[in-house]
């Protein structure tokens, strides 16, 4: 549904169609209702990319997955932002990458990162400063299950030894980041209990070992 100030709207479906014909319906949608935009018509983030004007190979949409798909985010939304609460730092809100297609929140220590060696001009200002970031995605590469994930750029020495909670959670050597199976979450007896201990004992030994000024960060409860 796109609909604007005034009250005007347009309703694509969703439905089986072609990348190419949803995208085509979807800026004419855009023009009738007097939105000039300009998008770059080429994915990221996936292997063999097709422009979205070319792309009659992807036709597929199944809306029992999508929503699906959708609940959990939903339901899992409240506790990043509940961890994202207690950050008094600068922090990315709780935000969703459609190229990776994860939810994800970040926080920041101000403090400046070593330069990247052959990084882009997008991953060396995405990770200009320190950074601890948190999120979930649907799985791709050497994680094929969906899954939770926590790291830290740089990664400071010993944090693949650490502790964290729940039992689930592991430190993933190939990708650098920890790694907590969605089903070990939605299946056990209190998956918003599990989330947060995730959440707050990777961060916790992320700026720990990174020596990130916690007291000027952090908000700490009333004693």
């Amino acid at each position: 549904r796109i609909e604007v100030s005034d009250g005007t709207r347009r309703l694509i479906p969703l439905e089986p169609r072609t990348v190419a014909d949803f995208y085509a319906r979807t800026m004419e949608a855009l023009r009738e209702l007097g939105v000039e935009v300009r998008i770059w018509p080429m994915p990221v983030e996936i292997p063999d990319p097709i422009r979205f004007t070319e792309d009659v190979v992807h036709h597929s949409y199944d809306s029992e997955a999508a929503h699906a798909f959708w609940m959990a985010l939903l339901a899992m939304k409240p506790v990043f932002e509940s961890f994202r609460c207690g950050f008094v730092g600068k922090s990315s809100p709780v935000h969703f990458f459609w190229g990776s297609f994860d939810l994800a929140v970040t926080r920041f220590s101000g403090r400046r990162a070593p330069e990247r060696p052959g990084a882009d001009r997008v991953t060396r200002e995405s990770y200009s400063h320190e950074v601890i970031s948190h999120g979930f995605w649907p799985g791709s590469g050497p994680v094929q299950e969906a899954a939770f994930y926590a790291y830290a750029a740089p990664a400071p020495e010993g944090l693949p030894g650490a502790a964290v909670e729940p039992a689930a959670a592991y430190f993933h050597r190939e990708m650098g980041e920890f790694i907590l199976p969605y089903d070990a979450v939605r299946l056990s007896a209190d998956p918003a209990a599990e989330l947060a201990a995730f959440l707050n004992t990777t961060y916790d030994a992320s700026a720990r070992l990174a020596g990130w000024n916690r007291d000027d960060l952090e908000r700490r409860r009333a004693t």
